[in-house]
């Protein structure tokens, strides 16, 4: 049975099977190989790197291993997947896309610092250990967002441009008070207790969420579930990480960076934009219609040639 078969009678089986709050093991398995079967079609490989502190970072690598490398930085309660159906289509450079420590299959230290300036260093050593350091195209989403906007102020001299795509970090425009309601966090829709948390999540975080079955949705909300301390905790850190500064030194280096908004974005205000815009006065700016907080899941195409009529402009620079 080929794999693209095989994915749709997993997916058939899935949506045929009564979600619960504990998913049974032929939902968690059928998830497994859709997620795999994802990967393959956009030639991703996951990899393995221990970093210098013991802990492990777990990534995809793919594309044009001989293009340009593309460093892509999922969000807050995300993984590396986020990014996977965009890959198909920005197969011209150099992908690699990590679960940031706390996140996915990378390791879940307690009591790391998961600030953007730790997180953008334990990315430098990736990228140190593969050899792409030199020269290097950041893009971000939401926390991703910020730490790109750290790395690219660490490492200006490295960053080709910058891909920041509702992006997190540029508090000035203050915080959504139903999404971080008080200091605890205790009731915020960012921090999943069960199974319904996450639906709620999944349609707050997208305008025009794509279909996945709630079998599948289930299998996912349940890595949000078991480290919803773990997130808490990083949800404080990231919350009191203003990177405004830091993108001072990007407007001082003149970093080529493209910021992307959905106009329906519910997490993060899209007034944020023109503070980005008014910080790094180089930056173009795309507001995305009936999009929400994740462009490149919600707008995979458009958020994909966007991103490379940036890049088309860069060459000869």
């Amino acid at each position: 049975m080929t794999l693209k078969r095989l994915s749709l009678v997993a997916l058939f089986s899935l949506s045929v099977i009564a979600c619960t709050t504990a998913p049974n093991t032929l939902a968690v398995n059928a998830t497994q190989k859709l997620i795999q079967f994802e990967r393959n079609k956009a030639k991703l490989e996951k990899k393995v790197l221990t970093l210098a502190s013991g802990d492990t970072m777990t990534y995809l690598e793919g594309g044009n291993i001989n293009g340009e490398p593309l460093l892509l930085i999922h969000g807050f309660g995300a993984n590396k997947d986020n990014f996977t159906r965009i890959a198909r289509e920005l197969s011209n450079y150099h992908l690699i896309i990590p679960d940031l420590l706390g996140f996915g299959e990378s390791s879940k230290p307690s009591q790391a610092d998961y600030r953007a300036d730790a997180q953008a260093q334990r990315l430098h050593e990736l990228l140190q250990a593969k050899g792409v350091a030199s020269h290097i195209h950041v893009g971000g989403n939401s926390m991703g967002g910020a730490i790109s906007v750290a790395y690219a102020a660490m490492y200006p001299d490295s960053v080709g441009s910058l891909w920041l795509l509702d992006s997190g970090g540029f508090w000035s425009a203050g915080f959504p008070k139903d999404r971080f309601d008080d200091d605890s966090f205790d009731n915020s829709p960012l921090l999943v207790k069960n199974t319904e948390d996450y639906f709620a999540l999944y349609n707050l975080v997208m305008y025009k969420p794509p279909y996945i079955p709630k079998t599948v949705q289930a299998v996912f909300a349940q890595t949000n579930i078991a480290n919803r301390n773990l997130h808490a905790k990083i949800l404080k850190q990231i919350t009191a990480d203003n990177v405004e500064a830091r993108a001072k030194i990007i407007a001082q280096r003149d970093i080529p960076t493209l910021v992307v908004w959905g106009a329906e974005d519910k997490i993060i205000k899209p007034e944020t934009a023109a503070i980005m815009t008014e910080l790094m006065p180089q930056a173009k700016l795309i507001m995305m219609s009936e999009v929400g907080h994740v462009p490149m899941v919600e707008a995979v195409k458009e958020t994909a040639s966007d991103y490379k009529a940036f890049r088309a402009t860069l060459k000869g620079q």
